[in-house]
């Protein structure tokens, strides 16, 4: 029973660590481009997108099917970029140890 004991303290403190890591990752950021950065997104790690920047030599009336395009992109982009960063830092914390309900 003492196994156990300590078994459910390391996991009290491994959840605990866990959720100071998702804070501290909700502050940090990734960024990428699309259309050879004429379209430049930011997401930070709690998923959500904090800027876009568009070129103003992208902006064509008669062309915004293409800015709709990039844009996705880029967004698309981002977030992959920053779910790679938390699962990258999670994995850090768990071990590479796969954790249901985890980013």
């Amino acid at each position: 029973m003492k196994g156990m004991g300590n078994m459910m303290k390391q996991a009290q403190k491994l959840q605990s660590k866990m959720m100071r890591m998702q804070e501290e990752l909700a502050t940090r950021t990734v960024e990428t481009t699309a259309g050879g950065g004429m379209i430049t997104v930011v997401a930070n790690g709690a998923q959500q997108i904090v800027s876009i920047k568009i070129e103003k030599e992208v902006v064509d009336p008669d062309d915004v099917e293409m800015l709709q395009d990039l844009v996705l992109a880029a967004v698309n982009d981002a977030l992959t970029k920053s779910q790679e960063m938390v699962s990258g830092e999670m994995g850090k914390l768990t071990g590479g140890m796969k954790i249901p309900g985890l980013m």
